[in-house]
């Protein structure tokens, strides 16, 4: 009896092993065939793109399929160059690394730019990758200098960092004097590493206190969020909880749920406090709720079309109404969930992660080699109330992907 103990341990012991040498097979196919599609996209895109001006950062394409790209002080211009970090970081091919480092130095004048609130997408997501990847001298000084650039817009009346200069509501009624978006909580991940980097708490105390402020502010009780907070630049009250980019003010656009979800995430990974961790737990449940069993990825406004949502004004929602994905808020939470999943100890996060990374890497939203103009993933959505980008690929949707691509290789 003894002995048919053993061998039956000695068996499980070897089915186990053959089933996660099996699955690690299976992991690193996955992840092999994805980077030479990405690879192949890229030098597609790089040939459309030609050499960095300064004006031709890829961002999505026009109505008849063709590249359209921004300048440097767009929000996006950061996208790009740190794709290309990503798919350095994939390969250790030093091509990569060359075409990445050209593309974020030629980024070098925003680090005085204090137009908008996106400097942290600009700056970080190219030469914060670049420091970290393949730092040179002069990156941690221009990171730094970006940090203080992006603290310009700080309020202690408001207690948060300023998005946008003045601009209306939808009404066309309700004027926003200080209006402050859910995605802010992103730019604050250039403030943390200015912080360490200069031994500047200023910087620190500034992205805290920004955080607060969005916990307190973005969040209705079910964790879902508002997309705009309005406050008063004399008293800090808040005047305003409505929406630009969502179907209405009372609904919750999928992308900026995914900013909360990543972006409170983040902020718990850069001061270790667990209301943080909280917010980013409550906010991906809400969210996971909220999607179909069969397709990961969500619509791009989860009460679009829904009795009681009604978009206003010349919002193009008013009119447009279609149940759309957005591959972008996907990759986005696709990418938190490997982090979120590592700090909660929770396997079902990581599960849901690859389960949604698979799925963008189907032909449901990735695209066919040679096609979608170097892009590598289709059907996302910029902004149906403006009227512009809706279903086509984003510069941001792909650099999600990509980098949730890098977790899940590193994921142990």
């Amino acid at each position: 009896m003894k002995n048919l103990v053993e061998k039956l341990i000695l068996l499980n012991i070897v089915c186990m092993f053959f089933a996660f040498s099996s699955c690690d097979s299976g992991k690193q196919k996955f992840i092999e065939e994805n980077i030479n599609f990405a690879t192949g996209q890229t030098n597609i895109l790089l040939d459309n793109v030609g050499e960095a001006t300064g004006k031709n950062y890829p961002r999505t394409t026009r109505s008849d399929g063709r590249l359209s790209v921004t300048s440097m002080y767009d929000w996006t211009p950061g996208f790009f160059p740190g794709s290309l970090w990503y798919l350095y970081e994939l390969t250790n091919d030093e091509y990569w690394k060359n075409e990445a480092a050209k593309w974020t130095e030629s980024l070098e004048p925003l680090k005085t730019f204090t137009g908008h609130h996106d400097l942290g997408f600009m700056m970080y997501c190219s030469y914060g990758n670049a420091e970290r990847l393949a730092p040179k001298a002069g990156y941690k000084d221009i990171l730094i200098e970006s940090a203080n650039s992006l603290a310009t817009r700080f309020s202690d009346t408001t207690k948060t960092i300023k998005s946008w200069n003045y601009r209306k509501a939808w009404n066309g009624v309700d004027e926003w004097f200080y209006p402050v978006i859910i995605d802010n909580l992103m730019n604050l991940e250039l403030l943390f590493y200015g912080a360490k980097a200069s031994g500047d708490e200023r910087l620190y105390n500034i992205a805290v206190t920004h955080a607060e402020s969005t916990l307190k502010n973005h969040f209705r009780n079910d964790y879902s969020t508002y997309h705009v907070v309005n406050y008063d630049i004399e008293t800090g009250d808040v005047l305003h909880q409505q929406t630009c980019q969502g179907f209405s003010d009372n609904s919750t656009w999928s992308r900026g749920q995914a900013w909360a979800i990543y972006g409170f995430t983040m902020v718990y990974r850069e001061t270790g406090d667990e209301k943080y961790l909280d917010a980013a737990v409550k906010a991906t449940d809400f969210y996971l709720s909220k999607l179909s069993d069969n397709d990961l990825i969500p619509l791009w406004d989860f009460n679009v079309a829904e009795e009681g949502y009604a978009p206003e004004g010349k919002s193009y929602a008013v009119q447009f109404q279609e149940k759309l994905k957005d591959a972008s808020a996907g990759a986005i939470v696709c990418s938190a969930l490997f982090e979120l999943g590592e700090y909660t100890k929770n396997k079902e996060y990581t599960d849901i992660a690859i389960k949604m990374l698979q799925e963008l890497a189907s032909p449901k939203y990735r695209a066919v080699m040679g096609q979608n103009a170097g892009f590598l993933l289709e059907h996302s959505v910029g902004s149906i109330p403006h009227h512009v980008e809706i279903d086509v690929p984003l510069v941001y949707a792909d650099y999600y992907f990509l980098e949730a691509m890098v977790r899940y290789k590193n994921l142990q």
